[in-house]
């Protein structure tokens, strides 16, 4: 097989398929997803590197490694093959996340954190996972065209953010798009070893977003300090009133020492 340059859009078309590979072992967990909002900075790699878990490099696209701060609106949570968790309900997730790949080539999210309203799917994923949820008071408010999202950490850190943008109409899907959206698993640090974990779900609609405010300490908090100074090179989002979709997660695997 010949070389493919991995900082090549061209090359993302072909390595970024827009539809999930089918799971390779049994769904653990469920929930819905709806009203995300994806915004993005161009990170030198080196910045990102130390950040990853071991085994992993960053996943760069035309040079860069991307940092992502995303809010979406998550319901009918459940642990498979339960009904979904009573008195749950939905509530917002923002996450700030980046992009690695491992050496089976498997292109992964990084989570650096993950704020949620409710407890029990925080400890849960935490347990399953070792995601790096926080629990975090937090709320969305849509208003036609615009959304507005806000969250502040419980806890001595009160780490907070609030995101208002206003949803375009055309259609978006370029080698960009489906590099930062079309991600069919994560990597994290579980006690002690680096885990993947894939996902499915249907692709992305997304559309174009302007950023109208925002008021972020999430970043920072991060280890990405002073990206909120410059406005984001990448703001998309998911149509206005779109119903949203299911996502499931497999069980995590560890990968080779």
């Amino acid at each position: 097989m010949p070389s493919v340059d991995p900082a090549d859009p061209a090359a993302a078309v072909a390595r970024t398929p827009r539809d999930a590979p089918a799971l390779a072992g049994r769904a653990v967990i469920e929930q819905r997803w709806r009203a995300a909002c994806f915004l993005h900075w161009r990170v030198d790699p080196a910045v990102v590197a130390p950040l990853l878990p071991t085994g992993t490099r960053p996943d760069v696209f035309d040079g860069s490694a991307w940092v992502g701060l995303i809010p979406f609106v998550l319901s009918e949570f459940r642990f498979l093959p339960l009904p979904p968790v009573p008195l749950v309900g939905s509530f917002v997730e923002i996450n700030v996340r980046t992009y690695g790949v491992d050496a089976a080539g498997r292109r992964s999210v990084v989570f650096r954190t993950l704020e949620a309203e409710h407890l029990l799917p925080v400890l849960g994923a935490r347990a399953i996972f070792g995601l790096p949820y926080r629990w975090a008071r937090a709320g969305m408010r849509e208003e036609g065209d615009r959304i507005e999202y806000r969250s502040i950490r419980h806890g001595r850190s009160a780490a907070r953010t609030r995101i208002r943008v206003t949803l375009g109409e055309d259609p978006v899907d370029t080698p960009l798009s489906r590099f930062l959206t079309a991600r069919w698993g994560f990597h994290e640090r579980h006690l002690g070893r680096t885990i993947w974990a894939a996902n499915e779900h249907e692709p992305w609609p997304l559309v174009s977003a302007e950023v109208d405010a925002l008021d972020d300490d999430l970043l920072a908090d991060s280890g990405f300090p002073g990206l909120t100074a410059r406005t984001p090179d990448s703001a998309l989002a998911m149509p206005a009133r779109h119903p949203g979709f299911l996502t499931r997660f497999s069980g995590p695997t560890l990968l080779p020492r």
